[in-house]
């Protein structure tokens, strides 16, 4: 297994002379047409936790801090930072000279009101809240946050890239509440966004801002210098991979964020074209999730019959991936993160239908339906849960395979009948913490998309693990988590895998993450 200090490994960018200072003038290109993972339809960063979404606030906003390519947070619109010798009063300034698209000053008010609003949003926001009894500015271009007690995990909230992200904009606009969207996009990231140029369903226009100026290090993931080196961003809209990959061949985009499974080995033939892998958090995990509410995996005897069923060979062979691009891992919280651990992962051990069929007559199974939810129009999702439904069958479960679209898999999921286990997957950076994991970090909540999920012991793990005072204490507690997490069978992994980006081979510089960035690239 990979450690720590490569988990962002590729992250590291090609940089080039003009990565460097904010004095250098960039060159100038016509606009980079690309093909997101889908169209962009929630233009508020705190709005929704949809990752295409923070994919435009990457472009379009600026975060305070940032992690570099060792994870690492570092500096970003802030400029320098100080703490109190009790670990209670923080106190930052702000970079000079950074100003919004409509040209007004980034000020400490404007932080102030982003945060208190990103603090509704999310779940990893809400715990700093729970812990601040003041945050406030102290000047044009500072702000001070003062805890209630000391907490360990200040720079990695206000620098995580978890959706949703929390992206500055002006106060006036973080003045909306935060269940209400915006009705104005105004970032200061090195993207502007066009509104005139927008036609939904077909395109997005992103400009480049001439106002921004980069961090004078050299780029490092999201860390460092930004540095944009075209005229914009097309961001087009093509929903269906084989029409984007074809687009992709005739030159008429330049990247597409997801290449399809199949096409691969094409692609690795062309020389006109090229794959972005990634390793570490740039990757996928995917989860089984169960509903725990409704028979028959309301009993945890059941749900671990699951942990002896899957095969992670299996399925990363069924999504067409060797080895260069995927890899079986029984750390809940991903393999290369912090908190690795096979603490309470002895039951992934050597699955097989035979080890399964075997758990499965020790319990109380009385032959209900597996209701098997898989997604029509997700490759990964589909693939998964269609794998999972011949394997419960073969081990004697009776089993429903219900096709519908990945939107009817999300409306189903909120229900607490109609519905026992699907799969899904997520990139690392959400899953390496107990904080941000979307699989079990809605335990014990009133939240419709957690599969109902509620140990109590995993409560006051979740608080102890928020302030554990280093990385090693966070680490135990994780591992405490992940085996609670196993014996009660509360989220099986299916394998880590990339989903590899593809582009033309006239770019240059692209930065080799899974969260699109298109600063430092230039087109021959």
């Amino acid at each position: 297994m990979m450690r720590w200090r490569n988990w962002l490994a590729l992250g590291a960018l090609a940089l080039g002379p003009l990565a460097f200072g904010i004095g250098a003038a960039p060159l100038r290109a016509e606009p980079l047409k690309v093909v997101l993972e889908a169209e962009i339809v929630t233009l508020d960063p705190h709005f929704t936790g949809a990752y295409i979404t923070r994919t435009f606030g990457y472009m379009v906003f600026d975060t305070l801090f940032g992690p570099d390519s060792k994870g690492t947070m570092q500096p970003q619109m802030v400029d320098k930072y100080t703490t109190s010798e009790d670990g209670l009063t923080w106190n930052f300034t702000l970079r000079p000279g950074q100003s919004f698209h409509d040209g007004a000053p980034v000020t400490g008010a404007d932080v102030v009101a982003s945060l208190k609003r990103w603090f509704t949003r999310s779940a990893l926001g809400g715990r700093l809240a729970a812990v601040t009894d003041r945050l406030e500015a102290t000047g044009p271009g500072s702000f001070t946050l003062v805890l209630k007690e000391r907490y360990g995990l200040v720079l990695d909230t206000l620098g995580t890239t978890s959706s949703p992200t929390p992206f500055i904009m002006p106060a006036r606009i973080a003045a909306t509440p935060g269940a209400r969207q915006v009705s104005e996009i105004v970032g200061s990231g090195p993207f502007v966004y066009d509104r005139a140029r927008h036609r939904t369903g077909d395109s997005l226009y992103l400009r480049r801002n001439e106002a921004y100026r980069p961090r004078p290090e050299p780029t490092d993931f999201l860390a460092g210098a930004k540095v944009v080196k075209v005229d914009g961003l097309d961001i087009r809209v093509i929903p269906d991979g084989a029409t984007a990959y074809s687009a992709l061949q005739a030159g008429d985009i330049d990247y597409m964020q997801y290449a399809p499974f199949d096409m691969l080995a094409a692609i690795e033939r062309d020389r006109r074209l090229r794959l972005m892998n990634f390793t570490g958090a740039h990757r996928f995990t995917g989860h089984y999730r169960v509903n725990t509410a409704s028979p028959p995996f309301n009993d945890p005897a059941i749900r671990r019959v699951l942990l002896r069923l899957v095969n992670q060979t299996e399925v990363m062979a069924g999504l067409g991936l060797d080895g260069r691009y995927s890899e079986s891992c029984a750390a809940f919280f991903i393999c290369g993160s912090p908190y690795e651990t096979l603490q309470g992962a002895e039951a992934l051990v050597d699955p097989s239908i035979e080890a399964a069929a075997a758990a499965l007559k020790q319990t109380k199974y009385a032959g209900e339906p597996v209701i098997v939810l898989t997604a029509s129009d997700l490759e990964a999702p589909k693939v998964s849960s269609q794998i999972l439904a011949d394997r419960l069958a073969r081990a004697g479960f009776k089993v429903d395979l219900q096709v519908m679209d990945w939107a009817s898999v999300l409306a189903r999921r909120t229900q607490r009948q109609g519905w026992s286990v699907y799969g899904v997957h997520a990139l690392g950076f959400d899953l390496a913490s107990p904080l941000t994991n979307s699989v079990i970090a809605f335990n014990c909540t009133s939240s419709l998309t957690g599969g109902f999920i509620c140990d109590q012991r995993l409560v006051p793990l979740y608080e102890a693990f928020a302030r554990a005072p280093s990385r090693e204490a966070q680490r135990d507690i994780a591992g405490q988590i992940q085996a609670i997490i196993y014996e009660q069978g509360l989220g099986i992994p299916f394998g880590q895998f990339a989903q590899p980006a593809a582009y033309r081979a006239v770019l240059e510089g692209l930065p080799n993450s899974a969260i699109p960035l298109f600063w430092n690239v230039t087109k021959k």
